[in-house]
């Protein structure tokens, strides 16, 4: 259901060829936004997904780019932005967990350098990079900006510490970077549960029966789920900033 009228309105979404991301970027563009998709410049899924945006007659383009390296995540939001005029609404969507199996937090000898590296600059450096590279953009524009967290930020083990500590720091970054762009952008935060998405870490049955079984809902959720809540603190929400809304059909409860 489209809740807003977005015509004129623009936006970049990072990680947005697959999973939340691409999520984001239908409810928004269905909306009538023009939206930029971030994706690592050899991701093999982008020419098809924004070919399948393009033949739903959306107004999409290509913002390639990596936010795990510092230059190129700059060059990626100004260009963005160039391309599509000005930039109301960015969505730090992209994010890595580091590994392909769940890593319980007594497993230490597993919490590699190089895991801690992998979801460091994702996770969190990208995320201030892209927001530091936006915020003259999304300030002329009076615009507003959602970063991806997770619940694994708050109060679960997640698919490993390093990965929770990353996503802490989001919540810890949305709120700070809410005071220091405000009162122009409002900066909030979306903590997902467990979604069924595309998404690198391999979780048995066992385990998602669980996660269904545990929410008050009794249900995982949907990317849609999650895009809704963001396009929500985007358009809508003027009064909120600085705030990180758990999506999670109940699984913390």
């Amino acid at each position: 259901m489209i809740r807003y009228d977005l015509a004129g309105r623009t936006a970049l979404v990072t990680g947005g060829a697959s999973g939340i991301g691409l999520a984001c970027v239908r409810q928004l563009a269905r909306a009538g936004a023009r939206v930029a998709v971030n994706h690592l410049a050899d991701d093999a899924r982008a020419a098809e997904t924004l070919a399948g945006l393009h033949a739903e007659g959306l107004d999409v383009i290509a913002a390639p780019g990596d936010v795990a390296d510092a230059a190129d995540a700059a060059r990626m939001v100004d260009a963005a932005a160039l391309a599509l005029g000005r930039l109301d609404y960015l969505v730090n969507n992209a994010g890595t967990p580091g590994t392909r199996t769940s890593i319980p937090p007594a497993a230490l000898e597993r919490i590699t350098e190089e895991l801690w590296d992998a979801v460091l600059e994702v996770n969190l450096r990208g995320v201030f990079r892209c927001a530091k590279a936006a915020a003259p953009h999304l300030t002329a524009a009076g615009g507003a900006m959602v970063n991806i967290a997770s619940i694994a930020g708050l109060h679960s083990p997640g698919s490993s510490m390093a990965y929770g500590a990353t996503k802490a720091g989001v919540i810890s970054l949305t709120k700070n970077l809410a005071r220091g762009l405000g009162p122009a952008v409002r900066v909030n935060a979306v903590a997902p549960g467990a979604v069924d998405s595309s998404w690198t870490v391999e979780w048995s049955n066992q385990e998602r029966a669980m996660s269904i079984e545990a929410a008050a809902l009794k249900r995982r959720c949907t990317t849609d789920d999650i895009a809704e809540v963001v396009v929500f603190l985007l358009a809508g929400a003027a009064a909120v900033t600085g705030q990180t809304v758990v999506v999670d059909a109940g699984l913390t409860l």
